[in-house]
């Protein structure tokens, strides 16, 4: 059963993120970036080769996090920087990263990456237990052209889905054949006046983020990660 939601449908509707920490897995985030204005970034950290600072010099993770922040414009971000010059990096830095994130408080870890490499799955388990044993979920890519991809397919994280044809404002919920909660959202960050939406960024990363502004929405109030999604897949069922 697959269900669909917009921004205005419970238990999303009427919310603004309020009191949630949402770590941003990516290249650092532009607070100062006018997608940004009026959002809360905390300091972070950074897990990039050559670079000790959480600063975005690429323009990918600030992207991400405003379109976190468009759908729960007062949520928290941390920005949390894996990737440097380059969208590389490697999974033991991701799986600090993880851990990291949750001990910072966070409660949704946004990943706009993934590994096919299954010499990484134990390691990037137990980042996940331990961000899940901090009451932290993680949002990351399921899959990419039919490849699953760690750790977005790994059981406790909500996998998300690309989605060409979804609007920027509603997603999909379904079941998996694992089980698991699979998520589906448009691959398009908010739009950047006068430019056409095919010549501005898009991908996975989007559809992550899309979601995780999403549940930020559902987790204003107070709600657990875990009870929301608990929740929404009572009703998918």
């Amino acid at each position: 059963m697959i269900v669909r939601y917009r921004l205005d449908d419970p238990p999303f509707a009427g919310k603004t993120g309020r009191g949630v920490t949402i770590a941003v897995l990516d290249s650092g985030i532009h607070a100062e970036h006018p997608h940004l204005d009026g959002g809360i970034v905390l300091p972070g950290v950074s897990f990039a080769e050559e670079s000790d600072d959480a600063m975005d010099r690429i323009g990918h993770g600030t992207a991400v996090a405003a379109a976190i922040h468009e759908k729960a414009p007062d949520a928290r971000l941390i920005p949390v920087k894996l990737f440097h010059r380059h969208l590389t990096t490697n999974a033991d830095a991701l799986a600090r990263a993880i851990e990291w994130a949750a001990a910072a408080g966070a409660n949704l870890i946004n990943l706009s990456l993934g590994t096919a490499n299954a010499a990484h799955r134990d390691r990037l388990i137990a980042a996940v237990h331990a961000a899940a044993e901090r009451g932290s979920l993680v949002v990351a890519p399921r899959e990419t052209e039919g490849v699953a991809l760690l750790p977005g397919s790994l059981d406790g994280v909500l996998g998300v889905l690309a989605d060409t044809e979804h609007e920027r404002d509603e997603i999909a919920l379904r079941r998996g054949n694992d089980g698991e909660m699979v998520a589906a959202a448009s691959v398009f960050p908010r739009p950047i006046p006068d430019v056409p939406r095919e010549r501005n960024l898009s991908g996975i990363s989007f559809a992550v983020a899309n979601v995780s502004g999403f549940l930020a929405r559902a987790l204003d109030g107070g709600d657990s990660a875990e009870h929301v999604v608990r929740y929404l897949c009572s009703i998918a069922d």
